[in-house]
């Protein structure tokens, strides 16, 4: 009985271990058999497409959300998943690769700023700001002109979620000139910086004449010649030819004046006149164009050396009508008899304000009564002032050089003043005269070296004058 007893026991216990050691086989072969399999699906994972994988990652996500795994399935689904976020991140682009540019291209209209340009074509306000302070170191943003084009360029994100956001603008740019385009451009982390691109022309000589029939204009319209360059020559001989009473038909003109084309050789813009001559009822009259090194200024001079313009012009603005002159007056805003000591001239807000002569800005600012004021020193004795301007031109400020005609403001009502007009004063020797009845010197008569200097450099002119063909009948800018 105990020996079979024990035999039993001992049956039983070494029976235990023989199954466990079945049962242990049987599930390592499981978990084998299900590692290698989930191992050839992860060496898979990567030959798969984007989409395919997401998908699996999905549907595996999903699995193990709807159901409590146990320890054997969360470490065979450990490799795949990485494997899974590994072939994701692969195919990842860079964000720039999303950008796409558009391009717009608005015209100015009248009224338009360029701050008004810039967000009608659908920039953002803030950047439109950045843009416009890079680009005032390069231009001045009131001398847009109707009908120029501003062209902008975005970097539009085709991944961005929110489509309602305005694209990033990352470029402005505007063409100045035929030769010079000037730009706002975005620096990555600076912000935008200006740019300014100098287009490189041929310049090329051109003499052109005719014979006067009705007008100068006419016939020199008539002849092809730009009327950029006959009003230039119209003004260089204003000071010394009556054009209404000493034009006669039989009468001639010559200019000798610069074109400028790009490389293809198509005119895009006209330059100065460097030598012009008239003949009236037989008598010729010439000037030259030439820069005295001394002061730097350049004028227009007849063969004697001596300047074509007065030292000083009686009406610094066109168009207008005189509306109070020099003296006592009672004034308008004050209500008593006071001495007015310019002249008043009555023109629409905006007409440009001319400087009289050569000068130095020696005054540019508000100034009391006078609104906004600027002062010009000519030379030792002459000086001329100019009141209630609306707004000063570009690059009028303290130290500047004017030249004679130069645009330095505009008609405005500044200051004490019952309407828009220009009060203009001549001073000589620092006291106020009359700009009507004073009589003006001549201009500048060239002597000694520099008379020397310009002999030489006409005699140089006249032959290249002679050197080039006539022509009667130019052909228009492109």
């Amino acid at each position: 009985m105990k020996s079979s007893a024990l035999s039993g026991v001992v049956g039983k216990s070494l029976l235990i271990p023989v199954l466990t050691m079945i049962a242990g086989g049987a599930a390592g072969a499981i978990l084998v058999t299900s590692f290698m399999a989930n191992t050839d699906e992860a060496a898979a994972i990567p030959t798969m497409s984007t989409a395919q994988t997401q998908e699996t990652a999905a549907a595996e996500n999903a699995e193990i959300a709807t159901a409590a795994p146990t320890e054997t399935e969360e470490a065979t689904a450990e490799v795949p998943e990485k494997e899974a976020e590994v072939a994701v991140a692969a195919y990842v682009a860079p964000a720039a690769q999303n950008l796409n540019e558009l391009t717009k291209t608005v015209s100015v209209s009248k009224g338009d700023t360029l701050m008004k340009v810039l967000t009608r074509a659908g920039a953002d306000r803030a950047e439109s700001h950045e843009a416009i302070t890079a680009l005032n170191e390069i231009f001045d943003p009131r001398s847009l002109k109707i009908g120029q084009d501003v062209t902008l360029y975005f970097g539009v994100d085709e991944t961005r979620e929110n489509d309602t956001a305005p694209p990033s603008l990352i470029r402005v740019s505007l063409n100045e000139d035929v030769d010079r385009q000037l730009a706002a451009v975005r620096t990555p982390g600076e912000g935008f910086t200006a740019q300014e691109t100098l287009l490189e022309l041929d310049r090329k000589m051109v003499r052109a004449g005719g014979v006067i029939q009705s007008s100068l204009f006419l016939s020199a319209a008539q002849a092809g010649i730009p009327t950029k360059t006959i009003v230039d020559l119209i003004r260089i001989f204003s000071y010394d030819v009556d054009f209404q009473r000493e034009i006669q038909p039989g009468d001639s003109f010559e200019v000798y004046f610069e074109r400028f084309a790009d490389e293809s050789g198509t005119i895009l813009k006209e330059g100065s006149i460097h030598w012009a001559s008239m003949t009236l009822s037989g008598k010729e009259f010439s000037v030259y164009r030439f820069k005295t090194d001394d002061d730097g200024f350049t004028d227009y001079y007849d063969e004697k050396g001596r300047s074509v313009k007065k030292t000083l012009m009686r009406t610094p603005i066109d168009g207008a009508r005189l509306t109070s002159g020099f003296g006592k007056r009672k004034h308008p805003t004050l209500g008593y008899t006071k001495m007015h000591r310019g002249v008043d001239f009555g023109a629409r807000s905006g007409t440009p304000i001319m400087a009289a002569g050569n000068g130095t800005v020696e005054f540019a600012a508000r100034n009391g009564g006078y609104g906004n004021y600027v002062r010009i020193r000519h030379n030792s004795e002459f000086k001329t002032a100019y009141a209630h301007m609306r707004k000063f031109a570009k690059g009028i400020r303290k130290g500047a050089r004017v030249k004679q005609g130069q645009i330095i403001g505009y008609v405005g009502t500044t200051g004490r003043s019952t309407g828009p007009h220009l009060h203009y004063e001549v001073h000589r020797n620092s006291k106020q005269i009359n700009p009507l009845s004073v009589k003006l010197p001549a201009g500048r008569k060239l002597g000694g070296k520099m008379l020397a200097a310009f002999n030489a450099y006409t005699g140089q002119v006249r032959q290249e004058v002679a050197s080039i063909e006539l022509e009667t009948q130019l052909a228009s800018v492109k």
